[in-house]
């Protein structure tokens, strides 16, 4: 079965270019573009990792990342925050994401930051 990877970004174009590399990497691929209902979301879809994207629709990336790390059937699933700002280190820690990945990215960051954490959620 192939890896699961969900992506929230309120932005249509970073949606499709993820969706497409990710897919193009034999990922599943889903994408939303608000956090609201985050939590329903991930667990009806069961992802092995989770894009998150700072500014989106909803609670936002930072209250969405602390909401899912507080339940215990999403707790575990890895969690890369990205972001624009320039202080995404920071707004990653904040968030209690598992990893960051700042905006723009080259596309082998995005597959190889995806890849890593995947592997990460495989062993957790």
């Amino acid at each position: 079965m192939n890896k699961r990877v969900l992506i929230l970004d309120d932005d249509p174009d970073i949606l499709q270019i993820c969706a497409i590399v990710l897919k193009k990497k034999g990922f599943e691929v889903s994408t939303l573009n608000t956090s609201s209902q985050v939590v329903d979301q991930v667990k009806s879809y069961q992802p092995n990792v989770i894009l998150m994207d700072n500014w989106i629709p909803g609670p936002g990336g930072i209250e969405a990342t602390r909401l899912l790390k507080t339940i215990p059937e999403t707790h575990d699933i890895p969690v890369i925050f990205f972001s624009a700002n320039s202080n995404v280190t920071q707004l990653a820690r904040e968030a209690q994401a598992d990893y960051f990945l700042q905006k723009p990215f080259d596309i082998t960051e995005l597959e190889a930051i995806v890849q890593m954490a995947v592997n990460q959620g495989v062993q957790a």
